[in-house]
């Protein structure tokens, strides 16, 4: 690895110290399919957005669900003996961006041959509190 790559790296590091976050890559859904149920949970309390999530009917809101318990996990882990409840914790940000793109064909009449593209995504979510002045 390359010394501007590796500096990279670590600012990357740096910056994300504070935060709160899980992330799941390469998640074999459409983006705009996931963005979908992401865009339901972004700004609300987390409780509530747990809620929301259980009670929605699509598949992808299950893979949300389990990443906004990893997120909490990872808060409780930072912030050993605090409550969730006390914490005011909610989603304060929750994005997808496309992953990688797996390109397959499909025959199709007269000797042709149709694409498709099997999309995939990453899902980040970033958790806020309202105790600390992290907004």
């Amino acid at each position: 690895m390359g010394a501007r790559k590796r500096l990279k790296a670590l600012e990357r590091k740096s910056a994300n110290k504070g935060k709160v976050f899980a992330r799941l890559n390469d998640c074999p859904t459409s983006p705009r399919k996931m963005r979908l149920v992401v865009d339901l949970i972004r700004g609300k309390e987390v409780n509530k957005a747990l809620d929301i999530l259980r009670f929605t009917q699509k598949e992808a809101a299950r893979r949300v669900e389990k990443l906004l318990r990893s997120a909490i996990a990872n808060w409780e882990n930072k912030n050993q003996g605090a409550r969730i409840e006390e914490a005011g914790l909610f989603v304060k940000e929750a994005y997808v961006d496309g992953g990688r793109m797996l390109k397959r064909l499909r025959p199709a009449p007269q000797g042709r041959a149709y694409r498709i593209r099997k999309r995939s995504n990453h899902v980040t979510i970033v958790l806020g509190s309202q105790t600390t002045n992290e907004n």
